[in-house]
């Protein structure tokens, strides 16, 4: 079976089943590097070596372990499709963002920081509506790189073992890499790896996400916002897609306490929660157009 033919079956089966409810792989994984750290950053207290050494154990058995499975005969399509399934969270990012626009359209505020802050890791208590609606479309913008079009470019590159070897390391970002006292150090690794694995998927959502919004201004966004911002990949992704959808985003927000003088990114009219809907919207046209040209591809190619 075609590359094209598992991408676009692992992305019905999410848009049919969400993701899994009752055993996620990624939650097994997340509870398996959390005992990792423990043994290998107690107190804080693990080096750059010890966080490779925690990265590779976490990552690579688990990596070989699809290639084998994605390589036996007659069930390996399937492996393939599973893995691409449980890597991708569409259908999740839609569920978890829809609440705060919906929330915000009711003019309940505590309800909205309530909602973005299951989305976002800043301070959401005392945002206001344009706040908690700037949160959540940087949210839909980046989430949608991450955790939809940067797994179909890994699984398409390299199959099962790519997008599981990508969302793992996707996920030990998440949970390590960290620029605080207890992950400066042994987070580095994961934070560096997941760099390089996001850097051409982030370049090309961020032209995917011009493409289909306010062309023009996205490319100018991300040509003159996008090295202004502290991550390498996450600028480009955001300052594109606030382009795209002619909305503001960035600006200041509170991190575990700490005020963050953040650049701003786009340009145009307030984030609100019809801007949340439409960065929804832009994500899914988005992932559409992928799978159309890799089903040109096929057809071309066969």
């Amino acid at each position: 079976m075609s590359v094209a033919l598992l991408s676009v079956a692992a992305v019905a089966l999410d848009a049919l089943l969400g993701e899994p409810k009752r055993w996620h792989p990624l939650v097994a994984f997340g509870n398996f590097a959390g005992r990792i750290e423990q043994r290998f950053n107690a107190g804080g207290r693990g080096w750059r070596s010890h966080g490779v050494t925690a990265w590779v154990i976490a990552v690579l058995p688990l990596t070989l372990l699809a290639t084998a499975f994605s390589w036996a005969p007659y069930v390996g399509w399937i492996v393939e499709i599973l893995a691409l399934y449980c890597a991708l969270g569409m259908r999740s990012l839609g569920e978890h963002v829809a609440p705060v626009a919906a929330a915000l359209r009711a003019d309940d505020l505590d309800e909205a920081r309530k909602r973005v802050g299951y989305l976002v890791s800043r301070q959401t208590n005392e945002l206001d509506s344009n706040a908690v609606a700037r949160a959540a479309t940087e949210s839909v913008l980046e989430n949608g790189s991450d955790a939809v079009f940067a797994a179909l470019f890994w699984f398409v590159v390299a199959g099962a073992p790519g997008v599981v070897l990508y969302r793992l390391s996707n996920t030990l970002d998440a949970m390590w890499g960290y620029r605080n006292e207890r992950f400066e150090r042994f987070g580095w690794a994961a934070a560096k790896i997941d760099d390089v694995l996001n850097y051409i998927p982030a370049r090309l959502v961020a032209l995917t996400y011009a493409l289909l919004g306010k062309t023009r201004l996205a490319l100018k966004c991300w040509r003159t916002q996008a090295p202004k911002w502290d991550s390498p990949n996450a600028g480009p992704v955001m300052a594109a897609g606030a382009g795209a959808l002619g909305v503001e985003l960035g600006g200041p927000a509170i991190y575990h306490g700490e005020l963050h003088e953040r650049p701003q990114l786009g340009e145009g009219a307030p984030a609100d929660a019809d801007s949340i809907d439409r960065g929804w919207q832009l994500v899914q046209r988005g992932v559409w157009l992928w799978l159309l040209m890799l089903c040109l591809g096929a057809e071309f190619y066969a």
